[in-house]
């Protein structure tokens, strides 16, 4: 079965890519979480915008991840949330408000979906994410949880 994958599929490929998998993978994983859709011959449109648009937000090339990287692990981000008690807060701290403090800290623009949680962030304090910056490039990003 090939597919055009909307978003990056780790093992399988980056988005705009034309992927052929077995049938039950493509119809009961991947159509219905939204991460590919069905190839058609049409479907080239589908794929040129889907790879303007990713390098668009792409970062240039490795060198320039490493100026980023360099950037990131310099930086202090602080990250502001609302906390009861004790230092708990309301839920864990989402990647959107980790990108959007990344963004204010180091004025570098972070796609979300490059950040890697480990364990959720679910109290005030230091705590250490991982930017996915460029396939050989990652960078350990210390942020520090504070009460808004």
């Amino acid at each position: 079965m090939k597919l055009i994958l909307t978003q990056e599929v780790d093992g399988l490929g980056a988005a705009g890519d034309v992927v052929d998998v077995k049938p039950g993978y493509g119809r009961n994983y991947l159509v219905p979480r939204g991460v590919a859709v069905a190839w058609t011959r049409g479907g080239e449109k589908t794929i040129d915008s889907i790879k303007s648009a990713r390098k668009a937000r792409a970062v240039r090339d490795q060198a320039h991840a490493e100026e980023i990287k360099s950037k990131l692990q310099g930086a202090s981000v602080d990250v502001k949330v609302r906390a009861g008690q004790g230092g708990r807060l309301f839920g864990a701290v989402t990647v959107a408000e980790i990108a959007d403090a990344i963004k204010d800290a180091t004025g570098e623009s972070i796609d979300k979906r490059t950040i890697v949680v480990t364990n959720p962030v679910k109290t005030l304090g230091p705590h250490t994410v991982s930017v996915k910056l460029h396939d050989e490039v990652s960078a350990a990003v210390a942020i520090n949880v504070q009460a808004a």
